[in-house]
């Protein structure tokens, strides 16, 4: 690109006529006339060059990441404990598999199913060597409140469905990650997140109530309708479901706590739902109650291939599926980029996606309800020190082995056991923590935080992402609409200028306000940006002054550093400005701006309209010239002392001059020291 010199080295803004002492200014380069953007290689491009660059082996790598830790595999240090973390997590995941499957409105045994094909289908295809996939008690809970709306749970379309629903998610899954598209999950705010994860706890631990009170109650979403069963059915409340159900749950509480907070006792929070289910199990064969219902017959062996069917009720599947997908995209990618970072390794958002949905896909063939990765099994997967898919593969075959042999001892597992499992899964997930963290920090997110919790709980799942999601989607256009606009002051003793509100001591001069804008200029935030340039304007109070005492504003300095981007709606209000700045006689400075926003100025005549010599490339620079001209205009002489004789005092002089050529103008020249 070509370009062309307003001024050659360092500029000065001086009249040798009047007296003054020269300004030093730093010469700002212009664009010549020629002057293009720079052509940009179109993404096609730049990914057709990559895919031409790679080798068979990274090939291989992209198309089954699991090869990456297969050729770096350390036998000796790796194996033992990826077998041990396999083995924890896998007799983990048989009780909550099950437990999970209920939630959902299935049987049992669909738990398992979804527990077992995934599992080595993540090993191969997924980037994260330490998540742990299968059901979750959150997309549980999506797939009982949509499908409990289309069919009865009893019925055989309601286990279709959710296979279907399975492979939805995944092709939905597979081609975010194709399409590189999981940047969209970026507009959803961690806090309504957290909201919503909190009220979906709460509904999962009511749902789960039936098998405490020992009493159907209503299945729904929402907390009113919860609550009223629960009340109305209370005449047929039972005891012994309740006091088993309360004492297996503490039992987890304690197990679960005591792996948490004791380092040589961590295997105690794998092991809280098996021994509830041993427990359990044990009670019942003992003395058989009447009152406490137990899961029933699990049907033996390994799940059959078939085709998802009833696609004619997709339509009605869509908008659950994709609210699926987003739960379990945040939920997986989430804790699978920690995971990454602590064992040091770099993954992949899209490609973790790709491999979400290829095991979805694949489970649904299966008989396998829509999964994804889990906090609680990814947190003791690590915590038992897998350190690659291994540990995931050993999962799968723990559940292949529990499918083929373990399946008569699961007939006798009570009802309130596996409810317990749940609730002590989910009262993790009330994230109330949060909620006064969000206070103390910003009140806009905790807001957002409460309105979305509020409305899960009083109008359904689906709603309350709606609008949690439409909230923050308007925040972030009213924080794009009303960008940060700070006057700026000079900081004493430096050439730094910066925010006054932040700096009370920086200080501003007469006739001159400097503002800096923190956000590209486009057409949602040009009328805001020029009414509360008026502002800085109009009002010139609460700040040091110092400069000639003028009665109104010479100069407005815009330093555009921040600005990243001018479109042309925000160059016609630039133009409007200048217009109208200059029927009052004030003259509009540009400072610094970067090299795209200085070449659309260029491009668009901007500059020219302006004047070339109003802009410059430090704002200390603009503020010396226009201090100077203010000194002019109102016949202030700054009070310069005089040169000592060379003849008389040669020494000191020499000093002086030095001291002269060595500074850069960081010092203010045009005002007496006692002034400064």
């Amino acid at each position: 690109m070509e370009i062309s010199h307003s001024t050659a080295g360092t500029s000065y803004a001086s009249s040798a006529a009047s007296g003054d002492r020269p300004v030093k200014v730093l010469p700002l380069v212009h664009p010549s006339p020629s002057a293009s953007p720079a052509p940009s290689t179109p993404f096609f491009g730049l990914w057709y060059s990559r895919v031409r660059g790679m080798s068979g082996i990274e090939w291989m790598e992209l198309l089954l990441p699991c090869i990456r830790w297969i050729r770096a595999y350390k036998w000796r240090e790796y194996l033992q404990a990826d077998l041990m973390a396999g083995v924890t997590v896998g007799i983990m995941l048989v009780p909550q598999a099950m437990s999970y499957a209920k939630l959902a409105g299935l049987h049992p045994i669909f738990g398992l199913y979804s527990s077992f094909v995934p599992i080595f289908v993540y090993s191969i295809f997924g980037s994260s060597r330490q998540l742990a996939i299968g059901p979750v008690a959150l997309v549980s809970l999506l797939v009982s409140n949509v499908l409990g709306k289309i069919v009865d749970s009893s019925n055989e379309l309601y286990t279709e469905l959710a296979i279907l629903l399975a492979f939805m998610v995944g092709v939905l899954e597979t081609l975010m990650g194709l399409f590189r598209l999981g940047w969209l999950l970026r507009f959803i705010s961690h806090s309504v997140i957290s909201g919503f994860t909190t009220a979906s706890a709460i509904v999962i631990a009511l749902s789960q109530a039936k098998y405490f009170l020992g009493y159907n109650i209503e299945r729904s979403s929402k907390i009113f309708p919860l609550i009223s069963s629960i009340i109305a059915g209370a005449s047929d409340f039972k005891w012994p479901p309740f006091l088993m159900g309360f004492f297996i749950l503490g039992i987890l509480l304690l197990m679960k706590e005591l792996g948490k907070t004791k380092k040589n006792l961590r295997f105690l929070r794998a092991a809280g739902p098996v021994t509830s289910v041993i427990l359990g199990t044990s009670f019942v064969k003992i003395f058989h109650p009447v009152s406490i219902s137990v899961v029933g017959d699990v049907p033996r062996g390994l799940p059959k291939f078939s085709v998802p069917r009833e696609f004619e009720h997709a339509k009605s599947l869509i908008p659950t599926a994709v609210l699926i997908t987003g739960v379990a995209i945040m939920e997986s990618v989430g804790i699978a980029k920690a995971l990454a970072a602590k064992h040091g390794y770099e993954l992949d958002s899209n490609q973790e996606l790709f491999g979400l949905g290829v095991a979805n896909i694949c489970g649904s063939f299966f008989s396998s309800y829509p999964t994804t990765g889990s906090f609680s099994r990814s947190a003791v997967n690590h915590e038992s020190g897998a350190r690659t898919g291994l540990s995931g593969i050993t999962m799968g075959i723990i559940m292949g082995c529990a499918l083929l042999f373990m399946t008569p001892l699961f007939r006798d597992i009570p009802q309130c056991a596996l409810a317990a499992i749940v609730v002590s899964a989910v009262m993790g997930l009330v994230e109330h923590k949060e909620a006064f963290f969000l206070w103390r920090v910003d009140k806009r997110d905790f807001f957002l935080w409460i309105i979305t919790c509020i409305t899960t709980l009083i109008f359904g799942i689906e709603i309350g992402v709606l609008i949690g999601v439409a909230f923050s989607l308007a925040f972030v256009i009213h924080e794009s609409a009303n960008p940060h606009v700070a006057e700026l002051g000079r900081l004493p003793g430096t050439t730094v200028y910066r925010n006054i509100l932040q700096y009370p001591e920086a200080y501003t001069y007469n006739g001159i306000v400097v503002v800096r804008v923190d956000a590209p200029i486009y057409f949602a935030n040009t009328s805001y940006i020029k009414e509360r340039l008026r502002e800085y304007e109009l009002d010139t109070s609460g700040t040091i002054k110092r400069g000639p005492d003028v009665e109104r504003i010479h100069f407005v300095i815009i330093e555009m550093s921040p600005v990243t981007y001018v479109d042309s709606s925000a160059i016609q209000t630039l133009k409007e400005l200048h217009q109208e700045y200059k029927s009052r006689g004030i003259q509009i400075i540009i400072a610094n701006p970067n090299r795209e926003v200085h070449l659309s100025l260029f491009n668009s005549g901007l500059l020219d309209i302006i004047g070339k010599e109003w802009c410059f490339v430090r704002v200390h620079d603009a503020v010396q010239v226009c201090l100077q001209r203010v000194q002019k205009r109102h016949g202030v002489v700054p009070n310069i002392p005089e040169r000592p004789a060379r003849n008389k005092f040669a020494f000191l002089h020499s000093l002086w001059k030095q001291e002269e050529e060595n500074s850069n103008s960081d010092t203010e020249p045009l005002l007496s020291q006692k002034e400064v």
